[in-house]
């Protein structure tokens, strides 16, 4: 069925459902759309399909077989055209090769690099340049961006399951799986998404997760864990050298085939280990347990979403789920369980 575009608004959420596509492939890089519209009509479109190839607006500028058509066409992206070198040349300046009449942004980039200077190139080459067409919505899709790059450390998620009663999992530890298998899914996608996935000691030596994305297509996140006191065997299969992975420590390490040991002060561990993730161009971090390491991100304030599933099982005793401090933003059905999501307002 052909959609009727109509509105500026329109063709904006048009450039924000293509830069969508790009969610797991394009950090450290944001996620970007573009539509060019001529006589109201779409004539080309692309997105940022991967991190170091060509921009959106290279792509939509490319799918029009006849380039003169954009002369005096109207270009809806979703970011602020780059204006500077970086893996491509900048696509500001390419805009203004082919001399569109009108651009129009969703929202200024919010780095260095670039803020506000794409938007001044555009008008000082005499192109109208309207900002702010669905910018919360262009700001939310890019929020690991927003984060990484005001608050120079990752945007952090937390997940885990729990029961019903409100546990995490059983005394000995012996419960591996909580949720339903289409939860667990889920969870695999969520990780093809993401720059990295992080779990505590108990996690990594109870569970013994490949931290992977084997349920789903795309690709596997940096794995990261902690153990403080080095206290987890080298046959674990965080450490199988599969993927590249970071251990945080308080010791000193040496490095393994792909592992990477890093040592952090004990006073101010989870700071510097988010600090030294943003060294390393991880923009967001999805941690998945265990309950301990949860309450220590929740409790030091450094979270920013939290997915929590609530499945259909009772415990009756064992180790306690994280107590969130606000109340979900919205709950919704993943077969047998209920996924609950929330945002932490103190951190936007």
């Amino acid at each position: 069925m052909q959609r009727n575009f109509t509105s500026d608004t329109d063709f904006m959420q048009r450039a924000l459902e293509l830069a969508e596509r790009g969610l797991g492939s394009v950090s450290p890089n944001p996620l970007v759309g573009a539509v060019i519209v001529k006589n109201q009509e779409i004539i080309g479109e692309g997105w940022h399909r991967q991190y170091g190839k060509a921009h959106a607006e290279v792509n939509a500028i490319e799918a029009i077989k006849d380039k003169t058509l954009i002369e005096g066409a109207t270009v809806f992206v979703s970011l602020e055209p780059c204006s500077h070198y970086g893996k491509t040349p900048p696509c500001a300046d390419l805009l203004i090769r082919y001399k569109p009449s009108r651009v129009v942004v969703a929202c200024q980039d919010p780095n260095p690099k670039v803020s506000g200077s794409g938007i001044k190139k555009l008008k000082e080459a005499g192109i109208d340049v309207e900002v702010g067409v669905l910018e919360e919505e262009a700001r939310y899709q890019n929020r690991r961006f927003f984060h990484a790059m005001q608050k120079a450390e990752p945007f952090v998620i937390l997940k885990w399951a729990q029961t019903q009663d409100g546990f995490i999992a059983r005394q000995d530890y012996s419960s591996k799986w909580i949720s339903d298998k289409f939860s667990r899914r889920l969870v695999h996608r969520w990780r093809s998404e993401e720059d990295a996935v992080l779990v505590g000691t108990n996690t990594a030596y109870y569970d013994n997760p490949q931290l992977t994305v084997r349920d789903w297509y795309g690709k596997n996140p940096l794995r990261v864990c902690i153990d403080r006191n080095l206290r987890l065997q080298s046959s674990l299969a965080i450490f199988d050298g599969s993927v590249p992975t970071v251990c945080y420590t308080t010791r000193a390490a040496e490095d393994r085939e792909k592992v990477s040991f890093v040592q952090l002060s004990s006073e101010n561990f989870l700071p510097e280990l988010l600090s030294d993730l943003h060294k390393k161009n991880i923009h967001s971090l999805i941690i998945e347990g265990g309950a301990k390491l949860l309450e220590e991100f929740i409790a030091a304030n450094l979270w920013q979403e939290a997915r929590v599933f609530i499945a259909p099982v009772l415990f009756s005793e064992g180790i306690a789920a994280p107590k969130m401090r606000v109340a979900p933003l919205y709950q919704e059905r993943i077969m047998q369980d209920n996924l609950w999501i929330f945002e932490n307002r103190q951190q936007q």
